[in-house]
């Protein structure tokens, strides 16, 4: 790392991450930006948006007409949701805890929401979808939620996992189930993503009007409500918040 306070080595995530004015990062995880695009909106795309959106196209391959369920509701999760919409699903399950995100994702274009805590769930989803979803994205790094959208996924189908346990998280799948229904279960670090073949491509579809990320921006903050929002991230009673020094 270059970064340092009082001759102490500073690490930071992914060579990148820092709360401050300036940051000093590697020119490989560098991507040019149209200027047409503002910056709090653009910083979406450093993590969130490239993981949800990624997830969905690039690891699961979700194509047009096939159904897509996304289980976690956050910034990547929405985010996935909206890939699905742009990539033309025929139909996207949202599927959460909190009824307010369930509203946001029905706002944003979901067919079916669902909460998870409602008896019979699943069987509902299974359904709606026809024998469940040829694509089942989870996002909230919890391994009940990666347990349902196992679950809901169809036969032969994808279930992809994009969300970040604790490293002791253990999961328990149904081995007759993988083989005998040709499931694919795969693992999806940052959408599978090369950001400087996504990040433009996601833009574009951004700047066309076809993947409004704009709307998961709960607030710009200031350093002084830094904390605050942290703790807001934390409480699950935020998608998005971008801090502007």
């Amino acid at each position: 790392t270059r970064l340092h306070k009082d001759g102490e080595a500073i690490h930071h995530h992914s060579g990148i991450a820092g709360f401050a004015e300036h940051a000093v990062i590697p020119k490989d995880a560098l991507v040019r930006i149209d200027k047409s695009i503002p910056f709090e909106h653009a910083a979406l795309f450093g993590c969130g948006v490239i993981t949800g959106v990624g997830s969905v196209v690039n690891t699961g391959g979700a194509m047009p007409g096939e159904s897509v369920a996304v289980i976690g509701l956050g910034g990547v999760g929405l985010s996935a949701l909206l890939a699905a919409i742009a990539s033309g699903a025929g139909h996207v399950t949202a599927i959460d805890l909190s009824d307010e995100k369930l509203e946001l994702a029905k706002q944003l274009g979901a067919h079916l929401t669902v909460n998870a805590r409602d008896t019979g769930c699943v069987e509902r989803i299974r359904k709606a979808t026809r024998g469940g979803a040829h694509v089942a994205v989870e996002t909230a790094g919890s391994s009940r939620a990666l347990v349902t959208a196992f679950a809901v996924t169809r036969r032969g189908g994808i279930t992809v996992t994009a969300g970040m346990p604790g490293p002791e998280a253990k999961v328990t799948l149904s081995h007759l189930c993988i083989a005998a229904e040709e499931r694919t279960l795969k693992g999806s670090y940052m959408g599978s993503c090369v950001p400087k073949r996504d990040i433009p491509r996601f833009l574009a579809l951004f700047r066309d009007g076809k993947l409004p990320v704009d709307r998961l921006l709960s607030r710009t903050i200031g350093f002084d409500d830094l904390n605050a929002a942290l703790d807001r991230l934390t409480d699950a009673a935020t998608v998005r918040e971008v801090l502007i020094p």
